[in-house]
């Protein structure tokens, strides 16, 4: 199993919104975001098929999505975190080779 996938998905998500944050930049915290999530995609789609890579890909933009309400009610780090954990994990249990 190659920790690759999970490792750029959990970059995208963190280094998306460091990215942003940091740079006060949104567009290129997406930048990073759909780059990370895009290489995650293709290596999913490898290790696992198209059907996994496509679902952990849905994953990883509804986790975007739900760390912008969950930032409201524990903080963005946090929030951020939480979300990067489910991704991550959800990618070591699915996205490992057929």
């Amino acid at each position: 199993m190659s920790l690759l996938p999970s490792a750029l998905a959990g970059t995208g998500l963190i280094g998306g919104f460091a990215t942003a944050r940091s740079t006060k930049n949104r567009p290129l915290g997406g930048a990073v975001l759909a780059a990370a999530g895009t290489g995650a995609f293709l290596l999913w789609k490898s290790n696992a098929g198209t059907p996994r890579a496509a679902a952990l890909s849905a994953l990883y933009l509804a986790a975007f999505g739900a760390s912008h309400p969950l930032a409201k009610k524990i903080g963005a780090w946090p929030a951020v975190n939480t979300v990067t954990a489910v991704v991550v994990l959800a990618s070591l249990v699915v996205g490992r080779r057929r």
